[in-house]
């Protein structure tokens, strides 16, 4: 159930056609996780700032039931800022992502929780 949430000043018109599909795919890729419970949300066109300039930046919040941890994030982190600078021309340098591990039983759907699935 990866769910990630992108913020940034990009213009929505810079956005490539294919970002959400793409990015999705690498997700379930990376997370090792069926393509079919990825979310990606990404709002563009967002008043931000990084270091008082108005330069392109953003952050992002990547939440996952397991397969996130020290060193899967590091990992994820290299693959996804990559991924942000070569499809969304944001700097890695201007970029942050946070990772959040969630509990089964934190997480809603089809109207039980991951926990009775």
């Amino acid at each position: 159930m990866p769910i990630l949430t992108i913020q940034t000043n990009v213009p929505k018109s810079e956005i490539p056609e294919d970002f959400l599909k793409v990015t999705a795919s690498l997700v379930a890729e990376i997370l090792r996780k069926p393509l079919s419970y990825v979310l990606v949300q990404i709002n563009p066109d967002q008043l931000l700032s990084w270091g008082g300039g108005t330069g392109r930046c953003g952050h992002a919040e990547l939440n996952s039931i397991g397969n996130l941890g020290k060193e899967e994030n590091i990992a994820l982190s290299k693959q996804l800022s990559s991924h942000f600078e070569k499809t969304l021309k944001i700097p890695s340098e201007k970029m942050y992502i946070k990772f959040e591990d969630l509990k089964k039983e934190n997480v809603g759907y089809a109207g039980t929780t991951f926990a009775g699935i």
